[in-house]
């Protein structure tokens, strides 16, 4: 049986999820930041699952033969902190993560707690690359 992502693009309303979001204080920054993902993909922003917010789309092909489609950025608004999709390579912007103030990464993810602990500048370039240079996540 072939693979099917769990993670798909669907007809949820972008404002009303935002709208939902708790604390306040994820609410505005996910704001913030799907302006700031909007303005630099130029296109609009779409719900991948019940909490991910993506920005175009990225078909990839693993090196085992796996294919499929992703967001080409995107994040989620969690409760705990903000979760970016970049799909870029974490070790190539290593001088860009370096300056950008507090946050963590994970495979493929960096997780901000608050947009105000960050240079705002430095976290356009990440968004930037992510968007020109998409690799699988």
């Amino acid at each position: 049986m072939p693979y099917e992502a769990k993670t798909r693009p669907t007809e949820a309303d972008v404002a009303a999820f935002l709208d939902r979001v708790e604390p306040a204080v994820r609410r505005e920054d996910g704001r913030v930041v799907c302006e700031l993902m909007r303005k630099v993909s130029g296109e609009d922003p779409q719900m991948w699952g019940p909490s991910i917010i993506g920005f175009g789309r990225h078909a990839y092909r693993y090196a085992s033969g796996h294919t499929g489609e992703t967001s080409r950025i995107g994040f989620s608004p969690r409760k705990g902190a903000l979760v970016f999709y970049l799909s870029c390579n974490a070790a190539q912007q290593e001088s860009l993560l370096a300056r950008l103030g507090k946050h963590t990464t994970g495979v493929g993810c960096l997780y901000i707690k608050k947009l105000a602990e960050v240079d705002m500048a430095i976290l356009e370039e990440l968004i930037r690359a992510a968007w020109a240079h998409p690799e699988p996540a």
